[in-house]
């Protein structure tokens, strides 16, 4: 029986549980397979435990689109200009600000 690169990460990860590469790198599996609720919980997971730059919060505010959670797709975007910002990413910044006015201008009216 082969080990998918999932079952991979989940066993690194319950071997160290605070390990946020491990974490991201189960998350961008998940990712890959569309598994976007497992994938929602492990970005969440990520960001308490790791100082991200911006990109997991772009990751997350689409993986919540693609399930109907606008609200929290929004916040992500919005969280992820803020670190994008203080890391020094401004073209990431810049790209979640467009995102926001282009498809959730109605919400922000």
């Amino acid at each position: 029986m082969t080990t998918s690169r999932i079952e991979v990460f989940e066993q690194m990860l319950a071997a160290e549980p605070e390990n946020a590469m491990v974490l991201f790198g189960l998350a961008k599996e998940y990712e890959k397979a569309g598994r976007d609720e497992e994938l929602i919980a492990a970005l969440y997971r990520y960001l308490r435990l790791h100082n991200d730059e911006g990109n997991a919060y772009g990751m997350l505010a689409r993986a919540c689109e693609r399930v109907g959670k606008r609200d929290e797709a929004r916040r992500a975007y919005e969280r992820g200009i803020e670190v994008a910002t203080a890391h020094g990413h401004p073209s990431m910044a810049e790209d979640y600000r467009m995102t926001l006015e282009t498809e959730y201008q109605e919400e922000n009216s």
